[in-house]
């Protein structure tokens, strides 16, 4: 049987391990580990609560042990990047547990608080930065963080930050790192996006997969409501009374509508907390607290919560509204069934997610089991969403929801540029602004009020 021992761990990590409770690493630990430890870039395919954080965090506390430095002020040895704040503060949280007897610093900076206290560790220099793209660049353009001396770069959840647009600001920072470097890059599924970005930032890469591609654990009892899209708050109440009684995540595709679903669950007696791309930095953080606490709140989130929430024992993961991508469906659905625990999915589909439903099953290769009957008829063609109109953070979303970015990130748009989003369209050309007919309909006017 596999060891961390076996792995070549040494005796502060091991002890940390056994601190935390863990004796048996998980596949991904054991296939990553060893590479890791030799210093191979590495590209590493693993669904969510599988141990991937550990699998990078322990063999980099390793490699900077074995060859202790001082990092000088402003700069860094380690540099993660991850795409929300929730899994940066997670990776840090990691960090720290498994490097308490290393003796090394480490520091987390996201957008949407305040960076005073994160330049302040930074200008000391630490061992470990684990950050959001944007507000990482924003300390880069203000000369308190100087990336030249990165010895180890990690990309967590690469997939999920080119579905949050980071793409340019990935490549923006990975150009200022030096050359001689190992790269880890880590994604929960391999679309052709992340394959390409992979082959532009790793060298001669070993490849590793726990899982096939977008397959929710096993431990996930999986089934589905047809239901009318009037009645699924009168559904989701009985849900949460009768069965759903447990740790539970409740998913929305937009803001306003985990804000109405909450508003609507506490009219009905149930204590719930909502969590979204508007929700300032204190108000998530004391949501999650609340939801980690023994009598936790049903949690609404928006698919900001997907993926990067470490939270033990959730039971139930409910879709009020199917997601627009079927890869989402599989990061909401993995809350849940983790380190071997069993869970439960319970979807609301109502006729006009039918499309959505085949496309989830299809990307399952297998049907998802039905409570009820279906509709008859056709299923209604798919409607390709406007960008303005999916979920905070999701993939798509506007630029201006995407989260940890820098201060201000998560800020709401106004009404005129939402409007325009929806509509997925620009700002027309100045010669396109007005039709001609109108032009015409006002010309008798201004003659009309010149003649008077």
């Amino acid at each position: 049987m596999t060891t961390f021992e076996s792995l070549g761990l040494s005796a502060p990590l091991l002890r940390a391990l056994a601190a935390e409770g863990y004796s048996v690493p998980t596949p991904i630990q054991s296939k990553a580990i060893p590479h890791v430890l030799a210093g191979r870039d590495l590209f590493g395919c693993a669904q969510t609560g599988t141990g991937k954080t550990a699998a990078f965090a322990l063999p980099l506390i390793e490699r900077m042990l074995a060859d202790r430095r001082t990092a000088a002020p402003r700069r860094c040895r380690t540099l993660v990047l991850a795409p929300t704040r929730e899994l940066a503060s997670q990776i840090h949280d990691s960090f720290r547990a498994y490097g308490r007897h290393a003796g090394l610093k480490a520091a987390v900076i996201f957008g949407g608080v305040s960076q005073r206290p994160q330049s302040a560790a930074l200008t000391k220099g630490v061992d470990v930065v684990i950050a959001t793209p944007g507000r990482l660049l924003d300390l880069v353009g203000q000369r308190l963080v100087d990336l030249r001396a990165v010895e180890f770069l990690v990309l967590d959840e690469a997939d999920r930050m080119l579905d949050m647009g980071f793409i340019h600001d990935m490549k923006r920072i990975v150009a200022m790192l030096p050359r001689d470097r190992q790269t880890l890059f880590f994604s929960a599924t391999l679309p052709a996006e992340v394959r390409e970005l992979a082959s532009s930032m790793l060298d001669d890469p070993l490849e590793v997969k726990t899982t096939p591609q977008a397959t929710p654990a096993e431990t996930v009892s999986q089934s589905v409501f047809f239901i009318a899209k009037s009645e699924k708050r009168a559904k989701l109440v009985q849900l949460l009374r009768e069965e759903a009684t447990g740790r539970v995540i409740v998913f929305t595709r937009t803001k306003h509508g985990a804000d109405k679903l909450h508003r609507d669950l506490d009219k009905a007696g149930i204590t719930a907390a909502a969590i979204h791309g508007n929700k300032s930095q204190n108000q998530r953080e004391r949501a999650l607290a609340a939801f980690k606490s023994p009598r936790p709140p049903v949690l609404i989130a928006t698919d900001i919560a997907a993926r990067g929430i470490d939270v033990d024992q959730v039971t139930h993961v409910i879709n009020f509204e199917l997601p627009h991508e079927p890869e989402t469906y599989v990061h909401r659905i993995g809350r849940t069934g983790r380190a071997g625990q069993t869970g439960a999915a319970i979807s609301l589909c109502d006729n006009e997610e039918r499309s959505r439903l085949v496309a989830i099953e299809r990307l399952l290769r297998r049907p998802i089991p039905q409570r009820n009957a279906p509709p008859t008829g056709p299923i209604p063609e798919p409607a390709e969403p406007a960008r303005g109109q999916r979920s905070a953070g999701g993939p798509g979303g506007p630029r201006g929801q995407r989260t940890g970015r820098g201060t201000g990130h998560g800020r709401p748009q106004s009404r005129p540029q939402a409007k325009r989003r929806q509509e997925g369209s620009r700002r027309p050309a100045r010669g396109d602004q007005a039709p001609a007919a109108a032009t015409v309909a006002r010309k008798p006017k201004k003659k009309h009020r010149r003649a008077l």
